[in-house]
């Protein structure tokens, strides 16, 4: 008599895929993929907050849009004496590589403490852009920069300080890699961090039209997440997987959101940029890396809507530069439209105030290490536009 053997195997679990969600935000989208969510599970905005996160956060960097009545609340116009002043710092610089600002620099550290404890930005109006070279205009920015930073952190694997932000799809479209970055497009930035402590952005021209900045508090977007959906609160706060876009890891994994003690008071940090999980334009999100989650993905665009929300415009003129607090804050910036008379040109750094500094969040550490360990030495500051790269070559 023959006998047949059965073999039962488990049904093969479905792979996980991306979700359906690019860099660019749709709002419709967001709203169907949140009631799709809570319809599956009514219970998510009973979830508790992770441990360790508070219920809310106050202070002066905890902010709405709508609190603000005139720029003249965050613009400094710099007098004639001032300008003076930097301008002799600036010849100062070129003999004796200091720069010295005997009566601005006390009213700069003053600033300094409003990015860490206060309202986390302020804009100084404005240097006379075409009074000076390049170069002039290279030093006058760090020096000045230097009175509120006394670190600058490295933005590529070069070692360049200083990062020029501006349509480069024509000038550099031969680039290896192709350009992955919204910045050195027209196209819209959509709501972001950088790295580091501080952001300085200084405009050495504007758009034709359009390229309005816009920041917005971290900690309001925490307040109204962590009252309304704490389930949210708690997928930003586990680890997500970041494209390093052909990198070595092919990707990383941290959280995007921490909470830091300051001074006896909660802060909260949001440390992310969106093209990390979608890609942008040739630059692909990786097919090899964990997608993420739908959890994810109606994060980033709650994150983003809220941002909008709570917005504020900056009046960015031609000589501003912008000081922003990158750990409290978010920042965006509209699509533009260059001409041949006005072509939008910014030069940033990243800074940090290491008298002054929030605690950085354990995860991030080791990128704050390296981005603020270059020495003065070799620090690059290129006149002339570039895309970030890696120590590859391949662009950022």
């Amino acid at each position: 008599m023959s006998t047949t053997t059965l073999t039962l195997t488990e049904p093969q679990a479905a792979a996980a895929v991306q979700p359906d969600i690019g860099y660019h935000p749709v709002e419709a989208k967001w709203r169907a993929r949140t009631a799709r969510r809570l319809a599956e599970d009514p219970s998510l905005p009973n979830t508790s907050l992770p441990d360790g996160f508070p219920a809310q956060v106050s202070g002066p960097i905890v902010w709405g849009g709508g609190d603000w009545k005139s720029e003249d609340q965050w613009v400094y116009n710099l007098s004639e004496e001032e300008l003076q002043e930097i301008d002799y710092g600036m010849r100062h610089f070129k003999g004796k590589d200091t720069f010295p600002l005997a009566t601005l620099s006390p009213v700069l550290k003053d600033f300094a403490k409003e990015l860490y404890s206060g309202r986390g930005f302020f804009v100084l109006r404005t240097i006379p852009i075409a009074k000076y070279t390049t170069e002039e205009l290279a030093i006058i920015y760090a020096g000045i920069s230097s009175h509120v930073g006394s670190a600058r952190g490295k933005q590529d694997g070069t070692g360049a300080v200083l990062a020029h932000i501006k349509d480069l799809t024509v000038s550099h479209a031969h680039e290896k890699g192709g350009i992955g970055n919204s910045a050195y497009t027209t196209d819209k930035q959509v709501f972001h961090t950088d790295v580091g402590d501080l952001i300085a952005l200084m405009a050495l021209e504007t758009a034709a039209e359009g390229g309005t900045s816009r920041i917005s508090s971290g900690g309001k977007i925490y307040n109204e997440l962590a009252a309304t959906r704490p389930d949210l609160v708690k997928t930003l706060s586990e680890p997500w997987p970041l494209d390093s876009f052909g990198g070595d890891p092919g990707y990383t994994t941290r959280p995007l959101l921490y909470h830091v003690p300051v001074n006896g008071e909660s802060k909260i940090v949001f440390q992310y940029s969106r093209r990390h999980f979608t890609g942008y334009g040739p630059q692909k999100r990786s097919a090899n890396i964990p997608p993420i989650t739908e959890a994810q993905a109606e994060a980033l665009d709650a994150i983003h809507f809220l941002a909008e929300k709570h917005s504020l415009g900056l009046n960015f003129q031609k000589g501003d530069i912008q000081y922003i607090n990158s750990l409290g804050l978010l920042h965006a910036r509209d699509e533009f439209r260059d001409s041949p008379e006005k072509t939008r040109h910014l030069v940033r750094l990243w800074l940090r105030n290491d008298e002054l500094a929030w605690k950085t969040p354990g995860p991030l550490q080791g990128i704050w290490t390296r981005l603020y360990s270059i020495a003065p030495e070799d620090q690059r500051f290129p006149l002339d536009p570039e895309i970030r790269r890696k120590a590859s070559g391949k662009t950022k």
